[in-house]
């Protein structure tokens, strides 16, 4: 599809650019020896109306770049089973209702992520335990791989159930839209491990993107999630006992 290949395209670009320019910006160093990612800081001046568009601007635009490798076999779908007039149309529907809900996700995330940090700013000790908390975060989110939960949620992504669908807008939203709630919950795993190792760390990105394309589109997508398992188990474990060390 050219109008995905374009997207995909334009939104790495502006990815790879945005991050770029934000990993330049030193972070603030923090006691327990890590930096806090600008990404839950406001620029000076700005107010937090202004930081949160900020940050969603930049969370779509990555969850584009991340999450259409994935997306597109199920517009394909959805297209050889939908029988439409204007099916262009109702398949941009589908992509824009499924990044709608990732948005909504970000929007979630975000005043999470700001409230953990200014805790962060004004509790040294919490600061201290930080990179341990980060560690036992990662570790969870290996094992989570493993679990009859994420064995069901992938075989769900997997199949993609397209049968019976109507060839109208309400319809195609509502398909995207449960599409994108499926989505996150298969991808939670994989989504923690990147907001702990740096949303905004273009290799952690790319480490990210490449598992959860490798679970969904691979042919033995469930060996490939627990490939990625014993990697985030062993690397969160690794990182709690260097934290306490």
């Amino acid at each position: 599809m050219v109008t995905a290949a374009l997207a995909f395209a334009a939104s790495s670009a502006v990815t790879v650019a945005w991050c770029s320019s934000m990993s330049a910006m030193p972070g603030m160093d923090m006691p327990g020896g890590w930096k806090m990612s600008m990404a839950w800081m406001r620029m000076p001046g700005q107010s937090w109306t202004g930081a949160a568009g900020t940050f969603l601007g930049m969370w779509i635009v990555m969850m584009i770049a991340m999450m259409l490798p994935v997306l597109v076999p199920m517009l394909m779908r959805y297209r050889r089973a939908v029988d439409a007039t204007h099916l262009a149309r109702l398949t941009i529907v589908v992509g824009v209702a499924y990044f709608l809900v990732w948005a909504a996700f970000g929007l979630a995330v975000y005043p999470v992520g700001v409230a953990l940090a200014e805790s962060a700013m004004t509790q040294p000790s919490l600061a201290r335990a930080t990179p341990i908390f980060i560690g036992l975060v990662v570790t969870i989110s290996g094992l989570l791989q493993f679990s009859s939960w994420k064995a069901r949620q992938l075989a769900c992504c997997r199949a993609n159930p397209v049968q019976g669908l109507r060839p109208d807008s309400r319809a195609a939203f509502r398909h995207g839209t449960q599409l994108g709630i499926l989505c996150i919950r298969c991808c939670l795993g994989p989504t923690a491990v990147l907001l702990c190792l740096g949303v905004m760390d273009l290799r952690a990105m790319a480490i990210v993107t490449a598992a959860i394309a490798l679970e969904r589109l691979s042919p033995d997508g469930l060996r490939f999630a627990r490939l990625t398992g014993t990697f985030a188990t062993t690397a969160g474990l690794w990182l709690t006992v260097q934290a306490a060390m």
